[in-house]
């Protein structure tokens, strides 16, 4: 009885290690949004402002807007306005959340010094949520929550 647990255990010990060393790492969050997307749903502050497929609204220039990270470094960002803004891209990691940083854009986006931070919400390969860490000028000042999918 006593060889039999020993054999019990043994098994179970290699089995357990096997199946950890087979699992996938999970892929690093800048692999997962690099890649290009467009609105899915916009918020400004509270208010929804685009939701993709509607019938109409608020802000119907969202259907244009792009943000392509699919460059490891280089970043491009279309507005809903049709204003085009370019740059580098990064992603900081930490216990307390993840941000996204858009920087050195050119031309700079009207008070921003070419520097624009979201609070990554949430991010697959399919959907990336998003917030703006501070108000945006162009929509009086308010804090956009943004939800895009990649086409």
């Amino acid at each position: 009885m006593k060889r039999f647990f020993t054999v019990f255990v043994m098994i179970a010990v290699v089995g357990t290690v096997m199946v950890s060393s087979c699992k996938k790492k999970p892929k690093p969050l800048s692999e997962i949004i690099g890649r290009v997307w467009s609105a899915q749903l916009i918020k400004h502050g509270s208010s929804v402002v685009y939701t993709k497929g509607a019938a109409t609204n608020p802000t119907p220039g969202y259907l244009n807007f792009r943000l392509d990270l699919s460059s490891p470094t280089s970043a491009t960002l279309k507005e809903w306005d049709g204003n085009t803004f370019t740059g580098q891209w990064e992603v900081q990691e930490t216990t307390a959340g993840n941000t996204l940083i858009l920087k050195n854009l050119t031309p700079q986006p009207t008070g921003t010094n070419g520097t624009i931070q979201f609070t990554i919400n949430s991010a697959t390969e399919t959907e990336f949520v998003m917030t703006r860490t501070s108000g945006s000028q162009k929509t009086g000042g308010t804090i956009n929550n943004y939800t895009l999918v990649s086409p």
